[in-house]
């Protein structure tokens, strides 16, 4: 599609890389700038759960020999996800059988980017952070630069996360609210040494333990099917609380070091069951660092123009639900299809983009209000 228009996308995680994927493989042009000023991802998690929505979207979005390396580089599947007390007794579990080797139930979150590049380097644009937009007197798009310089499209998607400076432009009424947990993130290496450590049930999924004083750690595998080069197979491990059971400020807690968030982990749970404390006790301490559990707020639709947003930059996802990845793929999906049809002469990019959002926000938002549910049945107590 030579004439096809010309897309930007601010932002270059999972759902922009799915959407830059699908669109370059239908024959539009697409450029990507990313802030980040590698590959290599930042602090956002390691384990990321695959549902069937999103292992649809994948198979929508990505062209086969692309889809075939993120299969091969997911994890071995998983068919579990349970409870427990901090004395190990189990509190509900639920089975997925049935799951086929096609399946991905869950990926590593840097593994997964650098699959989702395959084949685009010459569309995404490393250390570029788009601070802002103007519409043109065309009604084309024109995106500024940190570092100075811009660029000009037919249609601008903001993927560019739970900062988005696209949505704070387009939507400067949109509001994501702390939702008052904060998360530690780290990993214990799982490697002849600690293999052992891993009770059954945390081999085969997520599983989730809670004690009476406001504190959640959830475990979590990742075994490769096919180990990528420098990848090794690791337990994530969270540990999740309020800022006030913790004690600490967000200054004081984002200014610790990964060792000192690891010391945090393992005193918090130094009452637990002994397998569950030499869990934390083997991680790895370099690993660790805190996040901020975040959500979006409802929004009513609004005119649709040269410009929407995508993912975390619209419906940011607490990841109790650990659909936000999915739901972002979803996304991809369903606005490649639309921008595709209109390429194809189908309808207008604005009409493309006011029925993409006729989905989008509605089924963005009621899974962030999922996830929030799903947020309180886990710290019950």
């Amino acid at each position: 599609m030579a004439e096809g228009p010309r897309i930007l996308i601010a932002g270059a995680g999972i759902g922009g890389l799915a959407l830059a994927q699908a669109l370059r493989h239908g024959g539009l042009d697409v450029a990507v700038y990313e802030r980040d000023p590698t590959p290599l991802t930042r602090g956002q998690g390691y384990r990321l759960h695959i549902d069937p929505n999103g292992n649809a979207a994948l198979r929508s979005c990505l062209p086969a020999r692309v889809l075939d390396r993120i299969r091969r580089t997911s994890g071995v599947n998983g068919d579990l996800v349970a409870a427990y007390t901090p004395r190990l007794e189990r509190v509900t579990i639920q089975i997925f059988p049935g799951i086929t080797a096609d399946e991905i139930t869950h990926v590593d979150r840097e593994t997964f980017r650098k699959g989702l590049l395959t084949g685009l380097t010459d569309v995404v644009r490393f250390g570029r952070t788009v601070t802002g937009y103007r519409i043109t007197g065309s009604g084309r798009v024109r995106v500024e630069f940190a570092d100075g310089g811009s660029d000009e499209g037919d249609l601008l998607i903001g993927a560019d996360g739970v900062g988005s400076a696209v949505r704070r432009q387009l939507l400067p009424h949109a509001t994501v609210r702390d939702v008052g947990l904060r998360c530690i993130y780290g990993r214990m290496p799982i490697d002849a040494g600690t293999e052992s450590l891993v009770p059954e049930d945390f081999h085969r999924g997520f599983c989730w333990v809670a004690d009476d004083d406001g504190y959640g750690a959830g475990f979590a595998p990742v075994r490769f099917r096919f180990r990528p080069p420098g990848a090794s197979d690791y337990l994530m491990t969270t540990l999740v609380a309020t800022s006030r059971r913790l004690g600490l400020s967000d200054e004081e807690l984002f200014g610790l070091s990964p060792v000192q968030l690891w010391q945090i982990a393992v005193r918090a749970t130094e009452s637990w069951h002994p397998v569950l404390r030499q869990l934390l006790a083997h991680a790895d301490p370099d690993t660790f660092f805190p996040i901020v559990i975040r959500a979006g707020e409802r929004l009513d639709p609004w005119p649709s123009g040269p410009v929407t947003l995508l993912g975390d930059a619209i419906h940011t996802m607490p990841p109790t639900g650990g659909v936000g990845a999915n739901t972002a793929l979803q996304d991809a999906a369903t606005l490649s299809g639309a921008l595709l049809a209109a390429a194809r002469g189908g309808t207008s990019l604005t009409e493309a983009v006011a029925a993409y959002e006729r989905v989008m926000l509605p089924r963005g938002f009621d899974t962030v209000e999922n996830s929030l549910r799903m947020a309180g049945q886990m710290f019950a107590h």
